[in-house]
Order: structure tokens, then sequence, then C-alpha cells
């Protein structure tokens, strides 16, 4: 059985971790090595090596699974406290300020490490189930052999036991007829000449034993030769294929138990690396802390100061000191009698207290919107169907500008997903996702995506974009500005006018190309520049590598075991790499032809994934990679496949469609997953990183979302994708 690609990190100063290297066996250790497999204990000791071998595997897979059990227990109950304990803090009762900002870090750098600890269980428990597999397999071939093998040596024996039987038989005859044909007596009991009956002479006798003799002769000789040439047969073929086969199935054992443990030794240093970084994270960011600066953070007296500062709305008026006053009742009933007439007393009439609370102005709230939407423009009626039309507007999805196409036209449109949840009056997120250069005051006419259909795997050309409104020939003269001036495009040309910080790449996101010999840059270089150049360049909507390599796994890998999981040639991907950055129109590169690839399928593969490697720019861009990245962690299906949905129509045209091309090829792929054994999982194993690469802010344990985001993408590829090939 194959063995998948261990998952080694990637060295710092450009030196790897390499296992040192075994001496050479000496002369005499061979020659022992080669008289024991030659022998016939020879397949009996190989058996019992498979066997400990077998024993080994199996108790490493023990092992692994019952960590995986353990460390996802450990992590889930850790996600759990934590957001028990978030949740418990958030209310109320419990302090806030700088505390509650420190503690809601610090509860978020447990659930990074959470995260982290579920992906070591999910990848101990993947490499579990490999070894078991290998297991079970080498002790399946292994009964095969030691059947046939054994049996082989056991029919030698048992012909080797009967030859000498018969030798035995045939010798005590000659010695008999010899006695009798020369009167001999002395070897002979009680002294008798002759050991024949009465009846018969000795010249009967004599003749008598001498016909057996012959016949015990040729008796002999026939079991000889048999015996001859079963041993030259066993010794010449029989026992060298079982002893060969037998090494073959203990290396392969040996072999997949060592990778296993150098993976599982890999993914112990990423794991203890991965919370390292999750409790003292690198200064990527100004606001990004260390659980140990958020901690310092802390300020006790300005938690205390802005808790009584907010307490200061619900202070009562203040009243002031109280204040005697006397009752005037009690003034005049005290006042002494006068006589004589008295003033008239002038009542000076008291105006009312001023009311605290006055009436507003008539008409104050005249004119006041009710909603932010009521003066919004409508979307124009029939726009004409987008795919499957979300039954809203499409102004939160970018679309190209340009002359609509004729009805008449055949159209390929960017798809959207039957039976979504987001069916309703607005998008959420196609408004979340939508590319910096799209218009947001109104919908744009939907344009349509294609004007034909991919060609098949053996058609004569690459699939075109011949409707795309930035590919029609008057478009490109006059009256459409370039691809590189598309809003979408705008919108990644003015964000990379800003330096970006330096992002932390996971070990496996870009592989690059193998060193080669310093040598004259190519004078059409493919590989190395991004989707949009390339497009520019040579008019290919899906660039000529991506064609010819699907075509050739399409027509030579579909049942390969192992395909795109198993790694190529270096020789052959270097030179096929040089073929293509230095004439891709040349016919030597047409892979419908096998020796044009040196019959290695694999390269092929291998040279794809390398072209997606070097991508300045992944194939679903930085632009949308934590747009992504929010996506996967979705745990309901169909808003996890809806959100993605939303988010491939927003990419770049170059990007969607070799996107698409590429995902209906892996669909292939799954098709014939009975014989190469690639799941949808095992190629967004390998997939995942390639196509999504890396993004400011990404961290290690996005590479689990990173495969999530793929799978979801292959298991729902005609929800998303046309199939008009």
């Amino acid at each position: 059985m194959s063995l998948p690609e261990a998952a080694a990190p990637a060295p710092e100063n450009g030196v790897g971790n390499r296992p040192p290297t075994a001496p050479p066996l000496s002369e005499e250790t061979r020659t022992q090595v080669q008289d024991v497999l030659t022998s016939e204990i020879g397949i009996s000791v190989m058996l019992n090596r498979l066997k400990q071998s077998i024993a080994s595997a199996k108790e490493f897979s023990q092992f692994l699974k019952k960590r995986s059990v353990l460390e996802d227990d450990y992590a889930n109950s850790l996600k759990r406290l934590c957001r028990q304990s978030q949740d418990s803090m958030q209310r109320g009762e419990h302090r806030g300020g700088t505390f509650g900002r420190a503690y809601e870090e610090m509860m978020a750098v447990h659930e990074r490490i959470a995260d982290n600890g579920i992906q070591f269980a999910m990848s101990l428990h993947t490499m579990s189930e490999d070894l078991t597999e290998l297991a079970l397999v080498a002790d399946k071939s292994r009964k095969g052999w030691k059947q046939s093998g054994l049996a082989a040596e056991q029919r030698v024996v048992d012909l080797e036991v009967a030859l000498r039987k018969s030798k035995t038989k045939y010798d005590g005859l000659a010695e008999e007829y010899d006695r009798v044909r020369t009167g001999d007596s002395a070897g002979r009991p009680g002294g008798k000449m002759f050991g024949f009956k009465a009846h018969k002479s000795g010249a009967g006798h004599e003749e008598d034993l001498l016909r057996k003799a012959q016949v015990a002769e040729q008796d002999y000789q026939g079991k000889v030769q048999v015996a001859s040439s079963e041993r030259s047969e066993l010794e010449t073929k029989t026992r060298p294929e079982t002893v060969q086969a037998l090494q073959d199935i203990v290396k392969e054992c040996d072999s997949g138990l060592a990778l296993q443990m150098q993976k599982f030794a890999s993914f112990n240093e990423k794991l203890v690396l991965s919370n390292g970084l999750s409790i003292s994270p690198l200064k990527q960011a100004p606001e990004t802390r260390s659980l140990r600066e958020s901690v310092l953070a802390i300020d006790n007296d300005k938690d205390l100061n802005d808790y009584l500062s907010g307490q200061h709305p619900r202070l009562p008026p203040r009243t002031g000191l109280p204040k005697y006053e006397r009752n005037h009742l009690l003034e005049t009933s005290n006042r002494p009698p006068t006589t004589g007439t008295t003033a008239p007393t002038q009542n000076t009439p008291q105006q009312p207290p001023p009311s605290s609370v006055q009436p507003p102005p008539a008409g104050i709230f005249q004119g006041s919107r009710a909603s932010t939407f009521s003066d919004a423009p409508a979307a124009p009626p029939n726009q004409g169907s987008v795919g499957h039309s979300y039954n809203q507007s499409m102004g939160s999805l970018p679309m190209l500008g340009g002359p609509p196409r004729p009805p008449s036209q055949p159209q390929h449109e960017r798809s959207f997903s039957h039976g979504s949840t987001m069916n309703q009056g607005s998008s959420p997120a196609g408004q979340q996702y939508r590319s910096a250069g799209a218009p947001q005051h109104q919908a744009q006419p939907s344009a349509s995506r294609f004007d034909g259909s991919f060609s098949s795997a053996t058609s004569q050309g690459p699939p075109q974009l011949g409707a795309l409104s930035f590919q029609s020939p008057q478009a490109q003269q006059s009256q459409q500005p370039p691809y590189a001036q598309l809003p979408s495009q705008q919108g990644n040309q003015n964000a990379s006018a800003f330096p970006q910080p330096p992002a932390m790449v996971p070990p496996q996101a870009h592989r690059q190309s193998p060193p080669a010999a310093p040598q004259m840059a190519p004078p059409r270089p493919v590989f190395g520049l991004t989707l949009s150049k390339l497009y520019e360049r040579d008019g290919l909507a899906v660039p000529m590598v991506v064609y010819q390599c699907i075509q050739a796994v399409d027509l030579f890998g579909l049942n390969v075991e192992g395909i795109y999981r198993l790694s190529g040639s270096v020789p052959h991907v270097n030179k096929l790499k040089t073929q293509f950055d230095t004439d891709s129109a040349s016919g030597n590169l047409d892979f419908r032809n096998p020796e044009n690839f040196f019959h290695d399928v694999n390269s092929v593969a291998g040279l794809l994934k390398q072209f997606f490697r070097d991508l300045p720019d992944p194939l679903l861009t930085r632009e949308h990679y934590m747009g992504f990245v929010e996506a996967a962690k979705n745990e309901d299906d169909i808003v996890r496949r809806d959100t993605l949905h939303a988010i491939i129509n927003n990419l770049p045209d170059p990007n969607y469609a070799t996107l698409r091309a590429l995902t209906l090829h892996l669909h292939r792929v799954i098709d014939n997953s009975s014989a190469n054994r690639m799941s949808s999982q095992n190629l967004a194993i390998v997939f995942g990183p390639t196509l999504m690469g890396t993004a400011p802010g990404s961290n290690i344990s996005d590479a689990g979302w990173q495969v999530r985001v793929v799978d979801t993408i292959l298991q729902n590829t005609y929800q998303i994708f046309d199939d008009d090939d």
C-alpha cells in the first residue's frame, strides 16, 4: 500500500533535520545476510521478522489512538471550561474594564490552545488508522507468502525423505543379490547359504532378486530426478521470490512505522510551538498582546474609578441644607392689633414656578426618517437571472460592468446554491464579503461569466472565457478598461500600496521549487506570476500549465493510487517547469502524449501543485483569506456552503475560472476514489494550504479550517459550479 506524505516542518535556516546516514555494510555482514536468506531457514527467518514489524506497528497504533482520545477529551473539556467561565464573567456581578478585557484575552488564549489540541488529536487519530491499515495489509500478505513459501519447502523435504527411503531399499536388494550370486553366507544368520524357499532353485532366487533390484533402481532414479528438479526450482525461483517479497513487506511496514513516528514528533513540536505562539505571539500588529502583557495591563485603580464615574448618572438631585420657613398664618395671628385705618394691602399676583419639563416645539420631529433604508434606491426589475437566483438584490455581489449579453447567446454565470437558508430579503454573506471595489449604492446588471463551456480533457485547446465582459474584442480595444483595472482588482491594488506585516507561515503553506542551477530568466515565465498577469499576456482564462496537467491526470491518473498525495520525480518536475517557463505553447508540452511527461503522472500532479504554491497571491487570494476561515467555522453545513459560495463569486475572474476547472477535475478524482484511494478529505489535506496560502493575522491553527474550506467546496461542487464541460 502507498503511504501518505509526511508533513515535515520547514527548516528555519534552510537546512532540515535529516536522519543520520547508516554506515555501509561490511563485506562479511553482507555475505552472512545473503547466506541466511538463501538457506532453508531464509523464509522462516523473514516470516518471524515481518511478524515483529507488524506487532510493533499495531502497538504504536494503539498508543496513538489512546493518546488521541486523551488529547481530544482534554481539549474539549478546556474549551467548555473557557466558554462557561467567559459567559459567567460577562454577567453584571463580575468586574469589567481592563480586568474584563484581560480575562477575555486569557480565555481566547486557552481556546486557541484547545483548538490546537483538537487538531493534534485529529492528526493522531488519522495516523493511528493509517498504521492499523498498514499492519492489516502486511499481516494478510505475510499469511499468503507463508503458505506458498513453506509449502514449497515442505514439498522438497518430503521428496528427499522418500528419496532416502528408496535408496535404502535399493542398497539392501543389491547387497542381498550380491550374496546370493556369490554364495556368501557369512553375513547371513544361522550360516545358511541360501535364503530361498525349497521350491525355488538358487538360479531362480538370484533372478528374482536381480529383477527387484532393477525395479528399486528405477524407482530410486526417478525420485532423484524429481527431488533434484523440485530443489532446483525452490532454490532458483520460489525461495528467492518469497524472501524478496517478505523483505519488501518488512521494509514497507518499517518505513511506514518510522514515517508515522516522524510525523508524531513533528506534530508534537507544532503543538508546543502553536501553544507557545498563542501564549506569546509574534509582534505582527500593535494590538497583539501576549498573555503576560494582558495580565500586566490590568489597572485596578482605573477600573474602580471608571466604575464609580459610571454610577454618576444615578445620583439623586441635590436639595441643599435644610432651611427653616415660618408659616405665614402664624405670623398673622401673632400680630398685635392696630388702631386707625390701615393701608390697603396690595396683592401682587404670584407667577407660577417654571415647569421643569417643557413641551417640544411644534414640528421639531417632522422630517426625521423612520428607517435608514426609506430613501435607498430600489433595484431595477427584471435584471435577469444570475445562476440560481437568491430572490434578492444583487448589489451585495460585485459584478463586472459592460454591456449586457443578448439572451440568445449561451451563458455561463456564477451560480448560487439551492436550498439556501440565506434566501431572504438581503444577503448577509454577500454584504459581508463584498469585494473592495464593488459599488454599494445600487445593484449592477448581471453580466454573464462565460460565452461557452470549458473544453473537455480531450479537446484541442484550453478552456476559454469568451463571454467575459473584459474579454470581448470591443472591450479589449476601446470600450472596456483592461482587466487590471477591474473594480475588484483596484481594491487589491490600493490595499497593496501599504506595507503588510510579515505573516507567520505554517510549515506546509508554501513549499518552493527545488533549488536549480543559476540560469538566465525565462523569456515567457509561467511560474511565479499572478493569474491576472498570465491572463493579460496569454489571453487564457485557465493557464496552459493547469489545463495540460488536468488533462494528463484525467487521461492517465484517475486510477493511480495516491494521486496528488504521492510526490513525483523532482528532476522531472523541474524539467517540465523549465519547459513551461521557456515556451508553454511547445508541442512537447501536449500531455495527451504520455511520453511528453516521461510516463510519470505523479510528476504532473506535483507540477500542478508547484504552480499553485508559486503563485504570488494564492488562488483563493489573501484578500478573502479571513472570510474563508470564518466561513469554515460555521457548524451548519448549508450556511457554511452558501457563505463560501458567496465569497467564491467575489473572486477575480481568472481565479474563479481556474478554481472552477480545478474543482471539477478533483471531483472526477473523487468519483474514482475506489481505485485511487483519494477522498475529498484526502484531497483537501493536500490542496488546503496550497490554495489558501497565508495572510496577515493567520496562524498554524488555521490549517484545519483551510482543509475544511476545500473539503466543503469539493463536497458541493455542483452546487457551487455548473458542470457544462
